[in-house]
């Protein structure tokens, strides 16, 4: 849980869509940003397909949806497509974004350490400020417990 009157981290990064997406550019609306390890690998399918579901409640309660990982645009653009996803997705290769928000870790894969993206989720409210966040996200039922969240704003 962040302090109420943390500004976020700012970063810009291209996203599908063939767009640049700055957070900055997002005020007045809340954010829900995710970070997720990988494109097409099983919970990374289902916690977008959670949040592609309760899309239209976010729109309602003010809130843009913006995942995050370091895979390809090319790579999400597919993604987006096969998920059918209403939002956008973010490519950060360089790890701009993972690094300031402090989401890159050691984790264990099949026996070996390997640096990835620990799955996690920050709320900013509209005025740019970090208000939540979850880390080492379990999916079933994020989504929808980050919308209750949003709800309390």
């Amino acid at each position: 849980m962040a302090a109420p009157h943390v500004t976020a981290p700012d970063f810009s990064l291209a996203a599908t869509g063939q767009q640049h997406i700055a957070l900055q550019d997002l005020r007045g609306k809340h954010v829900v940003l995710y970070f997720y390890p990988k494109d097409n690998t099983p919970g990374c399918t289902t916690e977008a397909a959670e949040f592609r579901d309760l899309h239209n409640e976010f729109v309602d309660a003010n809130t843009c949806i913006l995942g995050v990982s370091r895979d390809s645009l090319r790579s999400h653009e597919n993604f987006k497509a096969k998920l059918e996803l209403p939002f956008d997705l973010l490519s950060d290769p360089e790890e701009q974004a993972c690094l300031a928000y402090d989401v890159m870790k050691q984790k264990m894969m099949y026996g070996k350490q390997v640096r990835g993206i620990e799955r996690s989720t920050f709320v900013i409210n509209s005025k740019g400020h970090l208000v939540r966040e979850w880390r080492g996200v379990k999916v079933a039922n994020h989504a929808q417990e980050v919308l209750d969240f949003i709800r309390t704003l």
